[in-house]
């Protein structure tokens, strides 16, 4: 799994789609400001919803296409090559799948229902082609070299001349004149994934899994976000588009669902794990409580997986993976069942979950009380399992004390 997330091609579709989370929270906001949870509000804003979501339609609105550039960007720097001309040609070629609509009196116009994140797996096959022409074009030698002089940015952009000449006619011509509709076909070829991602077991899955990695001391969330996220994103965008359309929401299992609801705390809620060690009556577990709570709040739990640690620990290693299991299946029947809004906002992931639940479900004041429900159930999954270590490190202690008083 290690060796997947470092995968050049997903680790590019990664760092790509990550570079595009500024824009993402920021444009979800403005989702918020154009459907305020206050009813008085909500009446004041109605007038003026088109212009409230501007900027959410030139931010979400064609995520696919920002995450296109920074995804050929960085695969072409990962081959060592220029990322600019990296990104320009994976931009170029992801555009070049959707055709322009003529309109006789107005001009020519690209509609931007094939550039959010509904696109996204476009968009990265698109960039992965791009650049790979680039490769085979430079390891080929298939480039115009400039003489010695001339400034290092143009020399570049002439490299990209050749690669170019063959990645969008290739597009225009598979595009246009054959008719192939890329969106489609691969959207079709992918909505099994899609589908599956928005299930009990497509939630549960990845939860297992990134709580497993972590056990052993890997960055679960790194390995498979690498592989989930474009799934997770495309979820997100649907969500967003009904919410922004005034329709109900209708997946469960974006990444807010994972960020406010089960990774409480940190990966493996491991916020239960920090409450319940304030009581120990083991001095290095409740001084580690004390040293960790701040930066669980954060959700930031690096500190309790290795200090603690949890990694590589027999005692609490059940719990770590059983509590965010219970909490992900109680909380996608609540949401199933709409008892809780559906998320559909993404927002700064170190704020503390009943806050970050709350935005990320258009201001539902009950995902508050479903996080308060989670921790404490994570608190209780986790107790009889701390007890054992406490116990461990107690008697480890006497025996430690013990030796010192013989020598």
């Amino acid at each position: 799994m290690t060796k997947l997330s470092e995968q050049r091609h997903l680790r590019a579709v990664r760092d790509g789609i990550i570079s595009t989370i500024p824009l993402i929270i920021v444009g979800s906001f403005f989702l918020i400001l154009a459907f305020p949870p206050i009813p008085s509000l909500a009446a004041a804003a109605k007038p003026y919803i088109g212009q409230i979501l501007i900027p959410f339609r030139m931010t979400m609105g064609l995520m696919a296409l920002y995450a296109s550039h920074s995804i050929g960007y960085h695969l072409a720097k990962s081959y060592k090559l220029d990322g600019v001309s990296g990104g320009i040609l994976a931009m170029a070629a992801f555009l070049l799948t959707s055709i322009p609509v003529v309109y006789p009196d107005k001009g020519i116009a690209l509609l931007m229902e094939n550039l959010g994140g509904g696109s996204m797996f476009v968009a990265i096959i698109m960039a992965i082609f791009a650049v790979e022409v680039l490769r085979f074009a430079k390891s080929r030698k298939l480039t115009i070299k400039m003489p010695e002089g001339v400034p290092d940015s143009v020399a570049k952009s002439f490299e990209a001349l050749i690669p170019a000449a063959v990645i969008i006619p290739v597009i225009w011509l598979v595009r246009v004149f054959l008719g192939f509709d890329i969106h489609h076909f691969v959207l079709q070829l992918f909505q099994p994934l899609v589908l599956a991602g928005n299930t009990l077991a497509g939630v549960l899955v990845p939860v297992v899994i990134i709580c497993l990695l972590w056990a052993t001391g890997i960055h679960g969330d790194s390995v498979v976000g690498s592989v989930a996220r474009p799934i997770w994103l495309v979820l997100l965008d649907q969500n967003i588009a009904a919410a922004a359309a005034g329709q109900p929401i209708p997946n469960i299992g974006p990444e807010p669902f994972f960020q406010w609801f089960v990774w409480i705390g940190g990966s493996g809620a491991t916020i239960g794990l920090v409450l319940v060690m304030f009581f120990s009556k083991a001095p290095y577990l409740r001084s580690m409580s004390k040293a960790t709570v701040l930066p669980s709040i954060c959700n930031i739990n690096e500190p309790v997986i290795f200090g603690v640690p949890v990694m590589l620990n027999p005692l609490l290693f059940l719990p770590f993976v059983l509590s965010p299991v219970v909490i992900a299946i109680l909380t996608y029947f609540v949401m199933d069942v709409g008892l809780v809004n559906k998320p559909y906002i993404l927002v700064p992931w170190t704020l503390p979950a009943p806050i970050g639940a709350y935005l990320s479900t258009g201001g539902d004041w009950r995902a508050i009380v479903l996080v308060f429900v989670n921790i404490v159930i994570t608190a209780v999954l986790y107790y009889p399992f701390f007890k054992a270590y406490e116990r461990k490190l107690i008697r480890e202690g006497a025996a430690g004390e013990l030796e010192e008083e013989t020598k």
